[in-house]
């Protein structure tokens, strides 16, 4: 979208992790330099599908050399780098950076979890300290960042007087100009590998229904055939969205782009939050009508769901015009104010 306006993508630094590793996909369609740093990540529970928060910081807590020399590495590379605007898409080491070593290049931040700052979000029924700890941690991505760009499912109104832009979700443009189908299989994608043992078991209750999941297993083939009727893919962009186009309903671990492309194309959706922001993520797109939300894979819940699914325009029209939207609010960033017209000209690049 950007460099469909004008400006060029100079680099993309990612926080890596042991647990993940980025899709093949991500450096072939990125189109930009790629550079690594050590980033706190979460860590399961004992049985590989929830979060464990309090396990998870302390394992970061210890990590924190490694995550010192991230920081000198991002303010040494955005300095070498020299763009006129630094997007952070809620990455904690940037906030970090611009706390302790701030570059002298300005910086916006974009993710959904920013809505959460906003006074009209409304929040799950969940553990009030979980709930603070997430919004602290939301407040630490964003240190001196002079926008917050925040995804949202439904349009919000501007606070004024604040950083916070509300603004529709990021589809790509393949989901845009998809023309979906209702077929006769269910999709899905799940986080945590282990959820698999769920489907499985699930599956050999009721061998008539069809199933296509979606995983990021290391060292996983690019298809785990279980029987005719179920297969675990490794993921895929190309793949993941064809299922996505032509499913009768999608299973997820309530990932915020995922849900969003679902609800953009129709399909009914079984949200299985992993963690407490994706409780807020199901949380939200269950009150817009986009699903059911459940602690386990309950593909009956979402067999039964399916008849009675309405569906969203409001979302469909809201997401269309994602990138009006968007363009309009980065032409008022300090770099770009005074140039937005200067876009037109195709010689013209901002970095």
């Amino acid at each position: 979208m950007l460099v469909r306006n004008g400006h060029e993508v100079v680099a993309v630094l990612v926080g890596k992790s042991n647990r993940r590793e980025l899709p093949a996909f991500f450096f072939d369609s990125i189109e930009a330099p790629v550079y690594r740093f050590d980033s706190p990540n979460f860590l399961p529970a004992a049985n590989n599908k929830k979060t464990n928060i309090w396990i998870s910081i302390i394992y970061n807590l210890l990590k924190t050399p490694q995550y010192l020399r991230s920081i000198w590495f991002i303010h040494y590379k955005i300095k070498q780098l020299d763009a006129d605007v630094v997007i952070n898409f809620y990455e904690m080491m940037i906030g970090l950076t611009y706390a302790f070593f701030p570059p002298k290049i300005p910086y916006i931040s974009v993710a959904h979890q920013y809505l959460f700052l906003h006074p009209d979000y409304k929040f799950p029924d969940k553990n009030k300290v979980e709930l603070l700890m997430l919004k602290f941690f939301t407040y630490i991505t964003c240190v001196r960042s002079s926008k917050l760009f925040a995804l949202a499912i439904e349009q919000k109104e501007n606070v004024p007087d604040s950083r916070i832009v509300v603004v529709p979700p990021l589809l790509r443009k393949e989901i845009l100009q998809c023309q979906p189908e209702n077929g006769n299989y269910l999709h899905g994608y799940m986080l945590n590998a282990n959820y698999a043992d769920e489907i499985i078991a699930y599956q050999k209750k009721h061998p008539d229904v069809q199933m296509h999941f979606f995983w990021d297993k290391k060292d996983s083939p690019t298809e785990t055939i279980v029987n005719e009727h179920l297969t675990f893919h490794k993921l895929d962009d190309k793949l993941f969205i064809q299922y996505m186009a032509g499913c009768k309903g999608y299973a997820t671990t309530a990932g915020f782009e995922s849900v969003c492309e679902a609800m953009y194309l129709g399909k009914p959706i079984l949200m299985v939050p992993t963690h407490i922001e994706q409780s807020c993520n199901a949380h939200e797109a269950s009150l817009a009508g986009a699903g059911v939300v459940s602690d386990h894979f309950d593909i009956d819940a979402l067999l039964a769901y399916i008849p009675v699914y309405k569906g969203n325009t409001d979302f469909h029209i809201w997401a269309q015009q994602s990138e009006n939207y968007w363009m309009k609010e980065f032409d008022q960033i300090e770099p770009f104010k005074c140039v937005p017209r200067l876009r037109k000209n195709k010689n013209f690049r901002h970095k």
